[in-house]
């Protein structure tokens, strides 16, 4: 149970300070409006890094059910596991999104931009392209599963330094693959906060963009299986 609570608070914490920075940084009259697309990159690794920093010792801070897949998938993980940690990982990730929505509610309420708007929440591809959205977020995910894999490896993992090299990874994956679909990299961070933009009562939303919705749920996936098998595969 301490690990599922555990999950939960973290995905929380992600979310919260991931859709904080960009709520910051899209919607009108906020102190970081239009602050850049960096801001945005930094504040998603040090989102990674406080909630696993946080939780680590707990539960492992997966707070990514594709981390969870994927750690399952190399048999570093209980299966048995798994669907408790995805139920709390999207738990946590919506009410990590209430809980940004509800600090800048008076900026969502001032801003007529819809897309805005539920970018704060859930991702959205800059050019609809269904196999190359999709494509970008397999391998966006497979390298942050497998660079998780050797740092959370007893060979080569750093402890209770592991938070710090994780947040770094997910900062490297948004500067240098994030620049097309957003980097969902993780279906709680985009599906809980999309069910949250779909039942809150924001003032001027558009659509959720449900039939967007599937590619950064199932492109993880994808993702994360295919580096559990290379890593199963390497001989290092």
């Amino acid at each position: 149970m301490d690990a599922y609570i555990a999950e939960l608070l973290g995905t929380f914490i992600l979310i919260l300070i991931g859709a904080g920075v960009n709520a910051n940084v899209s919607l009108a009259k906020t102190g970081g409006n239009d602050s850049g697309y960096i801001i945005i990159t930094a504040g998603w690794g040090i989102a990674v890094f406080v909630a696993v920093f946080v939780t680590g010792d707990v539960s492992g801070a997966h707070i990514n059910p594709a981390v969870t897949i994927g750690l399952a998938s190399a048999g570093e993980f209980a299966w048995s596991e798994v669907p408790g940690y995805i139920l709390a990982q999207l738990i946590g990730a919506f009410f990590g999104a209430v809980a940004a929505w509800f600090q800048y509610k008076d900026h969502f309420d001032i801003t007529d931009n819809p897309s805005a708007q539920l970018g704060v929440f859930s991702t959205a591809p800059v050019i609809p392209n269904v196999l190359n959205n999709l494509y970008s977020e397999v391998l966006a995910t497979f390298v942050l599963v497998l660079g998780v894999l050797y740092i959370a490896s007893p060979e080569v993992g750093l402890g209770a330094l592991d938070a710090l090299p994780v947040g770094l990874l997910v900062f490297g994956i948004g500067m240098a693959m994030g620049g097309t679909t957003g980097y969902a990299i993780n279906p709680a961070r985009d599906l809980g906060p999309r069910i949250a933009h779909a039942v809150l009562p924001i003032i001027g939303k558009g659509s959720s963009d449900w039939n967007y919705a599937w590619i950064p749920v199932v492109g993880p996936i994808i993702g994360s299986i295919l580096a559990a098998i290379l890593y199963n595969l390497l001989p290092f």
